[in-house]
């Protein structure tokens, strides 16, 4: 069973949305009648992870390390960037 909430309702029924969560339901969390998120119950994992199980998977150029251009830092620490 899904329930949708709406945010301001959230913040006295917390407790008791986490407990309705751990017992296996679904909580949707709206503003003003929009969804916006989801909470749910974490699976547990079937299997245990192996280590090294994506070893050639991933490639990190040599250069992974190396500085910023000026231009990218200078835009990163000034206020060019734009806001999310």
């Amino acid at each position: 069973m899904i329930t949708t909430i709406n945010i301001p309702e959230t913040t006295a029924q917390f407790t008791e949305l986490l407990r309705r969560v751990q017992a296996g339901e679904e909580i949707l969390l709206a503003q003003n009648g929009v969804a916006i998120a989801r909470l749910v119950p974490i699976q547990p994992h079937t299997q245990p992870r192996i280590s090294g199980q994506d070893k050639g998977k991933v490639a990190i150029s040599p250069d992974f390390n190396s500085p910023l251009p000026d231009p990218i830092l200078n835009d990163f620490f000034s206020s060019n960037l734009p806001n999310p």
